[in-house]
């Protein structure tokens, strides 16, 4: 019984003395009734009533605490086929003592060409699926990473993730696969088109172990942090240091749904068994819980933008951005006119105009169409 119901139950010997009162015309019964309400209604004001309120509230926290600790440590889904698939077909190597998740495939004989496919955040190298099969027959090798702290790489913690470190593991992998002295056509997205700017940095000023670049595809990357809108939970994350651990816990499916299919169109949206790969992905060791740490990617591309525009703005690399013009995250028309302003050595495709932010998962076709004009055309 509640508190409040206590109080309800105190009441009705008074209410039952009225009517008695009332029933035989005796005065002193009024009376009686009047100083049974006045104690009924002494009693619920009481400290007594405070600690029973006080009690009902221990006892609903005692349920609820085992409840939320089951829910915080809900083990991470399992991997359906096609990711399974996904994830058999790659192989690991280790970056200073982290195991990198990434996958090489062999295509197209008689071609040397080989091209490195950089995803976005918070997803990962399953965002290339789509166009994975058309790549290998054009391309001699397509590979794909997952950057450390997403999909099936390590995910350590407490770590401090940055753009620079991302940049080292991709040429790690590069010397790994014996590719150092291969010149290579990188295409990126998002998250990853900041690592490929710190990659051009490093290649333009002759840093020891920099790519040979022969081509950079970017697309729907915030490359200009005062273009760039991130969603209300990145903001959240990335600049509420007290509040990020309680966010990372309690971000779950439903909230990821709503925050992935945002940054989708209408008409463009990941099927039911897409959204629950891209969720797969994300848990996978736990990747949920760094979120707040990779976030700080966004104060390092306000930080550093000097660095990473200036190298894309003074490359004499091949260059070319394929965008989604229906992007929150990077909207039009305001993000593309300003690249073309800033960068106008460069190419640029725009997609259909209900195509947003992942133009690889969205218009796989377009994107396809619109990579190879450009690989042909120098």
């Amino acid at each position: 019984m509640t508190p409040a119901a206590g109080c309800r139950f105190l009441l009705q010997p008074s209410r039952r003395l009225r009517l008695k009162g009332r029933a035989h015309g005796g005065v002193g019964s009024e009376g009686l009734l009047k100083t049974g309400v006045n104690i009924s209604r002494q009693e619920c004001d009481s400290p007594t009533a405070e600690l029973k309120m006080r009690e009902w509230w221990i006892h609903v926290g005692l349920i609820c605490i085992p409840l939320v600790a089951v829910y915080l440590h809900i083990p991470p889904p399992q991997l359906s086929p096609a990711l399974q698939k996904w994830h058999s077909a790659g192989e690991v190597f280790h970056f200073r003592g982290r195991k990198i998740f990434y996958r090489d495939s062999y295509g197209a004989l008689g071609s040397s060409d080989v091209v490195i496919l950089l995803h976005g955040f918070p997803t990962s190298s399953y965002d290339w699926n789509k166009i994975w099969e058309p790549l290998t027959q054009r391309f001699h090798r397509v590979i794909a990473l997952d950057f450390l702290g997403f999909g099936f790489s390590d995910k350590p913690r407490p770590h401090r993730y940055s753009i620079f470190e991302q940049a080292s593991v991709v040429e790690a992998l590069v010397a790994h696969l014996g590719l150092s002295n291969q010149r290579v056509n990188l295409v990126s997205h998002d998250y990853g088109d900041t690592v490929a700017l710190e990659l051009l940095y490093r290649s333009d000023q002759n840093r020891t172990g920099h790519l040979t670049f022969n081509s950079l595809c970017l697309s729907n990357g915030g490359i200009f942090p005062e273009t760039h809108y991130p969603r209300l939970l990145q903001m959240l994350l990335k600049d509420s240091s007290f509040l990020a651990p309680l966010l990372t816990r309690l971000t779950n499916y439903i909230i990821f749904q709503k925050g992935i299919g945002e940054v989708f169109g209408p008409y463009t949206q990941p099927t039911d068994a897409e959204f629950w790969d891209m969720w797969t992905g994300l848990r996978y060791n736990d990747g949920n819980l760094v979120l707040d740490s990779i976030l700080q990617y966004i104060n390092q591309r306000l930080k550093h933008r000097e660095r990473w525009v200036g190298a894309l703005t003074s490359t004499f690399v091949p260059l070319h951005m394929i965008y989604g013009p229906l992007d929150p995250v990077n909207p039009h028309p305001q993000f593309i006119r300003l690249y073309q302003q800033l960068v106008q050595r460069s190419t640029v495709t725009i997609l259909d105009e209900h195509i947003s932010h992942y133009p690889q998962l969205e218009d796989p076709t377009g994107f396809l169409n619109a990579y190879f004009n450009f690989i042909h055309s120098f």
